[in-house]
């Protein structure tokens, strides 16, 4: 064990952030896993405690596996990771359009004998992020049409974005901010983006129209997202909001300090206390004092990632540090916003904090290549890499052998 942490490279802030949040989650998980277990009647408190400790060691696996991989080996493996998750995105698809499991087959892939599920959806949202901060850093310093950036660029990105839209709307809209935002800090035109975003507009409407058109294509999805905007700006339909309403009652019922570790009423009331809705049961068992301390958090990683993105040598590592890091804040500032009404229901769970396996695993994943890129012993990206056909993955890999 001694050797491990003498081998941790990186940010030490970073690593002390994720080391805090998910020894933090242990708390409100077993707390909250107590809806599953007395109201949903699935599994035991300590069960639901165990599988969660299991997946974070798991992650915690990954991100250190990654931390040590040099950096500007993502670029190459971006080329070959996004064939695969498009395959994989497809599968799913295909899975909850004609297996009958609806949004949930849609979403999941089921690991044959060790009884979790994986979510294609975030591993996409990764890969497709290092693959824009790839082509980004590619054309940096030379002038690129829109029509020369459409194939290279914008065919993956929408395709992996209308892939995930049929089954998870909110994760697809995040995606396709973030590319944007990317694409923005990384220089891409503005007056090319407008373009993207009206296009994106007009692909969600035919999207929307045609689901209308044809409900068995995709059944109850845009029934769903209209239910959920409807309920958000009408909120004196507490049937509609009942989530909603449990959550901001264990959030006033919170107070300063709190009830107490495990004195929550509401996650008894409240769906999905221990995933998307597990802040409103933080604030409830912390008060206000636990929610700002973990937002403080939140915001300090943010922090770390801007000086380690500002540090970086190349513009690849910037693009990708940002790429892959903005993505973790957003999110969870998103389901804080979402458990106190600032924001529609979106079922974005609480990096590193909410039970779940492939959002932790995909969370980790990031911030171990965001630990890669501050690892200044392993960042060796100076000529020899710049000689290397970048287009050309295999070229990109064994270069560096």
């Amino acid at each position: 064990m001694l050797r491990i942490f003498q081998n941790i490279k990186g940010d030490k802030a970073i690593w002390a952030i994720a080391a805090l949040l998910a020894l933090f989650s242990f708390l409100p998980v077993y707390s909250a896993s107590s809806n599953l277990v007395y109201v949903v009647g699935n599994g035991t408190t300590v069960g639901h405690l165990v599988k969660h400790a299991l997946l974070l060691f798991l992650g915690f696996g990954i991100m250190y596996g990654i931390h040590k991989i040099p950096t500007h080996f993502f670029k190459g493996l971006s080329l070959i990771a996004m064939p695969v998750v498009i395959v994989l995105l497809i599968f799913v698809l295909a899975q909850g359009t004609t297996g009958g499991g609806g949004a949930n087959a849609s979403r999941w892939i089921r690991i044959p004998f060790v009884g979790f599920g994986f979510q294609p959806s975030n591993l996409a949202a990764v890969v497709l992020m290092i693959y824009v901060a790839r082509y980004l850093s590619k054309i940096r310093d030379i002038k690129v049409t829109f029509t020369e950036s459409i194939l290279p660029l914008w065919v993956p990105v929408f395709l992996v974005v209308f892939l995930i839209l049929p089954a998870n709307f909110s994760t697809a809209g995040i995606i396709f901010s973030m590319v944007l935002m990317l694409c923005f800090l990384g220089g891409y035109p503005l007056k090319y983006l407008f373009g993207i975003v009206g296009t994106g507009i007009v692909c969600l409407t035919l999207f929307v129209l045609t689901a209308k058109a044809a409900p068995d294509l995709f059944p109850n999805r845009v029934d769903t997202w209209m239910s959920r905007i409807d309920s958000f700006s009408n909120p004196e339909d507490t049937e509609a909001n009942y989530q909603i309403e449990k959550a901001k009652i264990a959030i006033a019922t919170g107070g300063i300090v709190g009830r107490g570790a495990g004195k929550s009423v509401q996650k008894n009331f409240l769906p999905q206390s221990s995933s998307d809705f597990i802040y409103a049961i933080i604030v409830e068992e912390y008060g206000l004092v636990g929610g700002f301390a973990l937002m403080f958090f939140y915001l300090f990683l943010l922090f770390r990632i801007v000086v380690v993105a500002n540090g970086s040598g190349t513009v690849f590592r910037k693009l990708l540090v940002l790429g892959v890091g903005l993505p973790i804040v957003f999110q969870a500032l998103i389901n804080m916003a979402v458990a106190v009404e600032l924001f529609p229901v979106t079922g974005q769970n609480l990096p590193l904090i909410s039970s779940g396996g492939t959002s932790s695993w995909m969370t980790c994943l990031a911030i171990g290549i965001i630990l890669s890129a501050s690892n200044k012993s392993i960042a060796q990206e100076g000529a020899y890499t710049s000689e290397i056909d970048e287009t050309n993955p295999l070229e990109v890999l064994s270069g560096q052998l």
